[in-house]
């Protein structure tokens, strides 16, 4: 008898009552694939769009759904030619397969070895599950998409959320300033984390108290906001500044602006630069809340809300 896993899962799309915690079976291994027990799972933004369905015209999908694309978690079985890791092998990943079918909200994940990169060794499951998903959409953003450099300056919107904290840590670790934008009950969190300065959206003409900061304007802006926020930061970019966004695939960008959309991709290599931050104490996890898989549907409604500060994470 094949071996079975709880998971959770949804028939179609819609909203939190559609997920249903079931029994399937585990997927076979193929070449240079590996089994890993999932230990625990990042929770993101993108996990209720994908539910909703506001992704599926872009993203191919096979039902049933298992939500989840962050994890760490234990390797127990290794296919044919995949050797990169042992079983007992503490791993974790951004679990993002072509085709969105298996997640991570479940007890296993069977994926290419390829994806994995070795845990961090000084922070808990709950923390290592919480980077892959923004630790690598913050790297590419701003390193690839934007070339962020030491001594250039970095706006960051929506700087209190789990990208934007990352993003802030991988900034400071290159040795960049910090503009952080968040509501002001987040702005010692973004302190603490290395932000130069914070600013509230609320009540604050964005683009005027940067201007006031930085007079020349800021190198990069990275945005996790969009909206208005976004609107207002614009001018404070320098004319040949880079703008990268997270929400917003150009539309009513000034095409003069040196414009990218960022839609993280899984990078091991990457991951591991993110481990060793992480065990020189340079990158710091906040989880504020964890759920049993049971929860898995309370978890994407906190998510949804839009007011989480940090990580939440499921525990299968």
């Amino acid at each position: 008898m094949k071996k079975q896993m709880k998971a959770a899962t949804y028939e179609e799309f819609g909203g939190p009552e559609k997920i249903k915690i079931t029994t399937l079976e585990i997927p076979e291994l193929g070449e240079g694939e590996v089994l890993v027990r999932i230990k625990a799972a990042g929770v993101n933004p993108v996990d209720y769009a994908v539910r909703e369905g506001y992704l599926k015209d872009f993203l191919p999908y096979e039902f049933p759904v298992i939500p989840g694309w962050d994890m760490a978690g234990v390797i127990e079985a290794r296919g044919f030619s995949a050797r990169r890791f042992s079983v007992g092998d503490e791993v974790y990943a951004y679990a993002r397969r072509p085709l969105v079918h298996y997640g991570t909200f479940a007890e296993y994940i069977v994926l290419p070895e390829t994806y994995l990169a070795k845990k961090p060794k000084n922070i808990s499951w709950e923390e290592a599950a919480g980077i892959p998903l923004v630790g690598l959409t913050a790297y590419q953003s701003m390193f690839d998409a934007g070339q962020l450099q030491q001594g250039q300056t970095v706006l960051i919107l929506g700087a209190s959320g789990g990208v934007g904290s990352l993003g802030i840590q991988q900034a400071k670790a290159k040795g960049a300033k910090v503009i952080g934008v968040a509501s002001e009950k987040n702005h010692g969190y973004m302190k603490e984390l290395g932000a130069d300065h914070t600013l509230d959206y609320k009540d604050t003409n964005i683009g005027e108290a940067v201007k006031k900061l930085v007079p020349n304007g800021v190198d990069l802006i990275f945005d996790c906001a969009s909206g208005e926020t976004l609107e207002q930061s614009l001018p404070a970019l320098k004319p040949n500044g880079t703008l990268v966004s997270i929400l917003n695939h150009g539309e009513n960008i000034d095409k003069n602006i040196n414009f990218h959309y960022v839609f993280v991709e899984p990078n091991a290599s990457q991951l591991d630069e993110l481990r060793e931050l992480a065990e020189s104490g340079q990158l710091k996890v906040h989880v504020s809340n964890t759920y049993t898989l049971d929860e898995a549907a309370e978890a994407l409604n906190q998510i949804q809300s839009g007011h989480t500060t940090g990580k939440i994470v499921i525990v299968p």
